[in-house]
């Protein structure tokens, strides 16, 4: 008999001993498992503005972990490592007691680590070890940080907010036909951001792809809809490094970020260009 799976608008229906398009959430003897929980494939104390958060206490440190498994499939991904990786990825086990207390140490040193950061592949492909996690950071007077793709149903999405303090949410494109490309959906993204919003603080990064999704109209349109909600949310403009399925392409030229920066800084108060 199958079980749907809740987590993301793909509902995957899965059988008996059956893993899901994220490679991460399987069903388990009737329920809907996360097979990534605590397998962590990397972990790091980074510089917050490396999440990208620019408006979130700049200048501290957080311990950014990651597992495996995405629920879209970006031919340009730049961590396809592990997030295309499934339940052979080679990880450690971390229990969120135990990363709880490695946030806690490290939190004691100067500058002291600020919390914790989802990061790396897809964090809520493993929603019940993000969850479990967070609770136990809150407690010890620590902040959450999501960074994630905001492929994600309303439902799960909200019992996790009251945990999370910032998120950075990719809004990869402003048109369906990119986001079909990533096997994705840009009205559930849309979705995420506005209720996430109001939730914690949040910021957006959009990675620019030559020839998909550099129009100044689409960046006009983005912006102008970000600007709808709060004029205040900071976006981030990347440039494109070839990577994964996407090798034949060339970087974006820095011209064009420094050209789709000012469209947007004509809607947004905060707009800041990466790896340029």
């Amino acid at each position: 008999m199958k079980t749907i799976c809740g987590i993301c608008p793909r509902h995957c229906a899965l059988e008996p001993g059956q893993t899901g398009f994220c490679r991460a959430r399987a069903n388990r003897n009737g329920v809907i498992v996360c097979k990534n929980y605590g397998r962590l494939t990397a972990v790091a104390l980074d510089p917050v503005e490396k999440k990208p958060l620019r408006r979130f206490y700049p200048g501290r440190s957080v311990l950014s972990v990651g597992s495996f498994g995405c629920n879209l499939r970006c031919p340009f991904c730049q961590n396809s490592g592990i997030s295309m990786a499934g339940g052979d990825a080679e990880t450690i086990y971390v229990s969120p007691e135990r990363l709880a207390a490695k946030a806690v140490e490290l939190s004691r040193r100067t500058p002291g680590n600020l919390g914790v950061a989802f990061t790396y592949n897809e964090p809520l492909v493993g929603f019940e070890y993000v969850r479990d996690c967070a609770g136990l950071v809150h407690a010890a007077g620590l902040k959450n940080i999501l960074v994630t793709n905001g492929t994600v149903c309303e439902k799960p999405l909200r019992k996790l907010l009251p945990l999370i303090d910032a998120m950075n949410i990719d809004l990869k494109g402003f048109r369906q036909d990119y986001y079909d490309w990533l096997l994705g959906d840009l009205g559930t993204v849309k979705k995420t951001i506005a209720i996430s919003a109001r939730a914690c603080h949040v910021e957006v990064t959009t990675l620019i792809v030559p020839g998909r999704n550099d129009s100044e109209e689409d960046m006009d349109a983005e912006a102008a809809w970000l600007a709808s909600l709060d004029p205040a949310i900071p976006l981030h403009i990347s440039r494109f490094f070839p990577r994964y399925h996407t090798r034949d392409l060339e970087p974006t030229p820095v011209d064009t970020i420094k050209r789709l920066c000012s469209v947007a800084r004509g809607r947004l108060k905060y707009v800041y260009s990466g790896n340029c």
